[in-house]
């Protein structure tokens, strides 16, 4: 696998302009995919303007001052996705990483509080020694619990640090969610009804404007209202 990427060739969900250089930066391998995130270096230079060149995003990097989820980068490639909080305490700036409803990756401003947790939706369980159930969580978490209460596609809200559930929005009538994947990705729907199909399909969600997708591309953000600050809408 190649460890380049030409501009030219980057996820259409990356806000860059594509003739202005050749190369950009390949994100290392993590808990997000290509699509759905960011090098380090390039949030830094390209969506914060914190930098002009790749060299200084490095340096801010190596010297420990951009930290996602509470925890300081390390590697200039590591990749930042959907949910993630983005910080710089060094200047005060607090950021949550979404999509835009033209489906462009792209940085909300939020308080230093809003950056102490995080939304994280149920991807599947697995029952671990003891009886516990372990979910395992967007963006690479795991969380065990002793009580089997949540389902997959559910999303709990997450300290970033101690890892505590802290609320929890269940996929549901009447839920908010956000359309991750798709043509319709970045939209803000509410859903209307939530279809179980029998068979190896998808089961689909219906929208109360009238469109649905499947399950997958479905990120509850809220239980009748967003809980998370969204991106001013595009014009």
């Amino acid at each position: 696998m190649s460890d380049h990427m030409k501009r030219l060739a980057a996820p259409r969900t990356w806000p860059l302009k594509r003739k202005v250089a050749v190369w950009a930066t390949k994100q290392s391998p993590g808990a997000h995919s290509v699509e759905s995130s960011m090098p380090a270096a390039m949030v830094l230079r390209d969506l914060m303007n914190l930098c002009d060149t790749a060299k200084e995003a490095k340096r801010i990097i190596g010297n420990r001052e951009l930290k996602v989820d509470g925890k300081a980068v390390k590697n200039p490639k590591a990749p930042i996705g959907m949910m993630d909080s983005v910080s710089v305490p060094a200047m005060g700036l607090n950021y949550r990483m979404l999509l835009t409803d033209k489906g462009k990756l792209t940085l909300v401003p939020i308080t230093e509080e809003e950056a102490k947790w995080k939304l994280c939706r149920i991807e599947g369980k697995t029952k671990v020694a003891g009886g516990k159930i372990q979910l395992n969580l967007s963006g690479g978490r795991n969380v065990i619990l002793d009580e089997n209460k949540y389902k997959s596609g559910d999303t709990l809200k997450i300290d970033v640090l101690e890892q505590n559930v802290l609320d929890s929005y269940t996929l549901s009538d009447g839920a908010s969610a956000m359309i991750i994947n798709g043509s319709l990705a970045g939209k803000v729907e509410t859903i209307a009804d939530y279809v179980v199909v029998r068979g190896p399909t998808e089961n689909i969600v219906r929208f109360k404007s009238g469109t649905e997708t499947v399950k997958k591309n479905v990120f509850i953000i809220g239980s009748s209202k967003p809980e998370i600050k969204l991106p001013e809408a595009s014009e």
